[in-house]
């Protein structure tokens, strides 16, 4: 459904100022913390729909991973009736070996990657992940944990016929502080559906991800998700209190702390954020949540040069402190991009940039004082062209639903190529001049968005379908480039098995062969997420 059109004129923005300061506008809604159960559902169907959806864009059966990219399979054994009778003993009801029902499982939405597993598990607790653990690894069998196969990097999907362990029933909240603002629950969890638990008690989580409707929290946790909220919240290496894993070999490492200071020894959690499920599998989580603003406002605004844009971010830096919660940006090609594959509407006149502005704050009237006066300055000064304000649910989520879209659009152009990259603001834009040039007519499009705030660009690149002339153009030059600016071939989305060979571009050798003596001592078979993450030792 298009968003409802919003007043587009500078004069309609002028007018909006003027009626704040004569307080005449209330700002009450939250986007993510509604408290209307039927906005939580349209949210949640709508992401799911999106997971759908582009799994039927195209019909034709997808190439196996280690087809295209040439991968030879590991030492491992291979999985034999015996194996499943075990694990049917085991798990009565929750084994799946259906190659039908395997299908969505072994393929990653974005259908870049698709691997070969026969058999699927879905264990309810801590315990039964111990025992699955504990068997593969006796038994030498590769296993893939997998949460809500969100990911963007081929992480969340087997190469080969990797057992795949499915944390989807593994679902409870097991309890909720109010005071401390501490959540303690399963690794299953669905991000939107832990929003909606705390919004009745008055919190939030501390993330917020397009895919908010199908993500569990142990997959945010195992691949360090960013978001929405970083730039206000911090990463989960902060707002993560305590883990519960399963090792290896089966142990239960009992990590799930609920304290915000213990430093009693290694920081072992810490291995574990942003480790892909290489070194263990969570199972269980304690996150601290911060408290549920209770005034959100929400501005798009039209730049007419990317200079400006790193203007009106430091303005609402200095201008809007403790309120801003997010500045996303977009280029024009996004807005064509939407406008065409999903016929949404521009709420403000075309220009070549757009930045979304959000605020969160517990005082309505003191936030948009706030909004009111950097409005004012930046429209002032030249610095922003066009512009309007949201501060009702309907026109929020109509402005939202064109930046959380954008990976949903790309999809329909065919195949897409995606890079989350992290550089410095003075070179951000500087890298998609650069691979339009390079690219040229080979490509669809390229298009450009991210999270301005925290240096986080997501540069995407489309064609009908995969064209491995195209990507010989754009890897590695896409590392390199990054790598000669001091930036991060992967900001929030992991490495995955699409990254794991580049990694040297942002780690230098040293690093790297830390990281595999880690993956040595705690996973010596190599039996956990095989493939991924690191160099190809660990697909040898």
């Amino acid at each position: 459904m298009a968003p409802l059109r919003l007043p587009v004129s500078m004069g309609y923005l002028r007018q909006y100022l003027t009626l704040m300061k004569n307080g005449r506008t209330v700002a009450s809604y939250t986007r993510m913390h509604a408290k209307s159960p039927v906005m939580y559902q349209h949210s949640s169907v709508q992401s799911r729909r999106f997971c759908l959806q582009s799994r039927s864009l195209q019909k034709e059966e997808l190439e196996l991973t280690s087809v295209r990219y040439n991968v030879q399979r590991g030492d491992f054994a291979r999985i034999s009736s015996e194996d499943v009778a075990v694990f049917e003993k085991l798990l009565p009801g929750r084994v799946i070996a259906d190659p039908e029902e395997l299908v969505g499982y072994n393929t990653d939405w974005l259908r870049m990657c698709r691997g070969n597993s026969k058999l699927l598990l879905r264990p309810k607790t801590t315990e039964e992940v111990s025992e699955i653990v504990k068997y593969c690894d006796s038994r030498n069998l590769a296993v893939m944990p997998q949460g809500g196969n969100t990911g963007l990097v081929g992480g969340s999907v087997p190469v080969f016929d990797e057992i795949i362990i499915s944390t989807s029933l593994m679902n409870k909240i097991v309890s909720v502080d109010e005071i401390s603002g501490t959540l303690v629950c399963q690794a299953g969890c669905v991000l939107e559906a832990l929003n909606t638990h705390l919004s009745d008690i008055g919190l939030m989580m501390p993330l917020d991800l397009g895919a908010k409707g199908s993500c569990q929290i142990g997959g945010n946790i195992s691949t360090n998700a960013g978001g929405l909220r970083l730039m206000r919240y911090g990463s989960l290496h902060g707002s993560v209190l305590g883990l519960e894993v399963v090792q290896a070999d089966g142990t239960i490492l009992d990590c799930l702390s609920t304290l915000r200071k213990d430093n009693t020894g290694y920081d072992l959690k810490q291995l574990f954020i942003g480790s892909e499920g290489t070194l263990g599998i969570i199972t269980a989580v304690s996150i601290l949540c911060p408290r549920k603003p209770q005034s959100i406002n929400l501005a798009i605004l039209g730049v007419s040069n990317f200079e400006n844009c790193l203007k009106a971010l430091k303005e609402a830096k200095g201008m809007l402190g403790e309120i801003l919660s997010a500045f996303e940006f977009m280029d024009s090609p996004c807005i064509d991009l939407v406008r065409s594959n999903l016929k949404l509407s521009n709420p403000i006149s075309d220009k070549p940039f757009y930045v979304l502005i959000e605020t969160a704050g517990s005082n309505g009237t003191h936030d948009e004082e706030k909004l009111n006066l950097f409005l004012e300055k930046v429209l002032g000064e030249g610095i922003v062209e066009d512009g309007t304000v949201a501060t009702d649910s309907t026109k929020i989520q109509s402005i939202w639903s064109i930046r959380e879209r954008l990976a949903e659009a790309l999809l329909h152009d065919g195949y897409v190529y995606k890079y989350d990259i992290s550089l410095p603001l003075a070179n951000f834009y500087d890298l998609v001049v650069d691979m339009r040039e390079r690219v040229d007519d080979s490509a669809t499009r390229v298009v450009a968005y991210g999270h301005l705030g925290d240096g986080n660009l997501h540069l995407n690149i489309t064609s009908p379908a995969y064209d491995h002339d195209l990507l010989d153009k754009i890897e590695p030059f896409v590392y390199e480039w990054t790598s000669r600016y001091k930036g991060s071939i992967s900001a929030e989305h992991g490495l995955g098995f699409k990254k794991k060979d580049f990694i040297h571009f942002s780690k230098t050798q040293n690093a790297v062969e830390l990281m595999q003596k880690i993956k040595d001592l705690m996973d010596p078979k190599g039996i956990l997420n095989p493939y991924k993450m690191l160099p190809e030792k660990y697909g040898d």
